[in-house]
């Protein structure tokens, strides 16, 4: 099985991603944009990055009025773009649009992902039928905080105390990031939950793959700009925690489940390339140990296998939305070429060429 990717497959893959359809913004720009800096980086080819901070500038100009989803802007990857080439427009941008995701009203340390929580929450997929309750819920399922967002709040303003470091926006960081597990987190099986209701007082949807992959690539980011701040310790015990719950879960060939504990829900790929880049980035970091190398080398050859010779990465769900039953999560249609899908396998390979300290070949 292949453990490498030539410069031309990441090339395809970098030209799939940014054939996609961006919208500004939505659920795996993040990911994506930060999949396009990482091409650019292993290439030595700035038109990814002229590409992502001309996206990121046409958003600037027409940022007002902020929209419900501007939560999933690539705010990690645009500081990125502002300290690699000065643009004092968009750390403009950057700055408003953090001041606006701050002030959104918190239950606990953590912001609402949804006040109106039927703009995720669907009728399942696979025709799995709801209860009365959870019906008569589907009408008005009130406000909800979400796994995925632990991939945007929180980097993006671990990022940006390092660029406005008078604003405590690492204390921000730190606290958001680690609130998420008094809602989220299921202790049978290790894992973060998929989203937690307001009105039901709980949380939903144990063993998301995926999910899992915004989880902990949102504890590292964290860990990368405020690995000194108060309470990092914990931090990144509970990262540590999530990587040997998800290597416990890895499957013979490298893969996982689509809900990592549940054989049901069948396979799903985007997984093995978000684990690759977490593993290989939390040993980078010194945050995991080397003893995560076999799984990281197992996800990483997965992953390339997963590829096509045209760069899409094959078996990757499309927007999973959410439902009120784990049915729902088996039978999400698969074969997305998404920037949830494309965005991991460039991050994967720079995250592997870093830890390996040396180039791709």
């Amino acid at each position: 099985m292949p453990d490498t990717l030539q410069p031309q497959l990441i090339a395809a893959v970098a030209e799939r991603l940014a054939a996609h359809e961006f919208k500004g913004w939505f659920y795996g720009d993040s990911v994506g944009f930060e999949g396009l800096v990482a091409a650019a980086d292993l290439l030595e080819d700035p038109k990814w990055i002229d590409f992502s901070q001309g996206f990121f500038r046409a958003w600037a100009t027409r940022r007002h009025p902020f929209h419900p989803d501007d939560n999933t802007a690539p705010g990690h990857v645009m500081c990125d773009i502002v300290e690699r080439t000065g643009d004092e427009v968009l750390k403009t941008a950057v700055l408003d649009l953090a001041q606006h995701l701050r002030s959104r009203r918190k239950i606990g340390d953590v912001a609402v992902t949804f006040e109106d929580t039927l703009r995720s929450l669907r009728q399942p997929y696979g025709g799995a039928q709801l209860s009365k309750e959870q019906s008569e819920l589907m009408k008005d399922s009130g406000a909800g905080i979400w796994l995925d967002c632990m991939h945007f709040d929180a980097p993006f303003y671990a990022h940006l105390s390092k660029i406005d470091p008078a604003n405590d926006w690492a204390e921000t960081a730190v606290r958001e990031i680690l609130g998420y597990r008094e809602f989220l987190f299921d202790q049978e099986t290790g894992t973060y939950r998929h989203y937690w209701l307001e009105k039901l007082g709980r949380s939903q949807i144990p063993g998301w793959g995926r999910g899992q992959g915004w989880a902990l690539l949102g504890m590292l980011d964290v860990l990368k700009f405020c690995g000194d701040a108060p309470a990092a310790d914990e931090l990144q015990e509970q990262a540590i925690a999530l990587a040997e719950t998800m290597v416990s879960y890895q499957l013979e060939d490298g893969n996982w489940h689509c809900m990592v504990h549940e054989p049901r829900s069948g396979p799903e790929s985007s997984t093995a390339a978000f684990m690759a880049t977490a593993f290989y980035r939390g040993m980078k970091q010194g945050v995991l140990s080397e003893r995560f190398e076999l799984p990281a080398k197992k996800a990483f050859r997965a992953m390339v296998s997963n590829l096509d010779e045209q760069g899409n990465l094959l078996g990757v769900s499309a927007a999973v939305m959410s439902a009120l039953v784990d049915e729902h999560y088996w039978h999400v249609p698969l074969d997305r070429i998404v920037p949830w899908g494309q965005g991991p396998v460039l991050t994967a390979a720079a995250a592997r060429s870093a830890f390996l300290g040396k180039a791709i070949s």
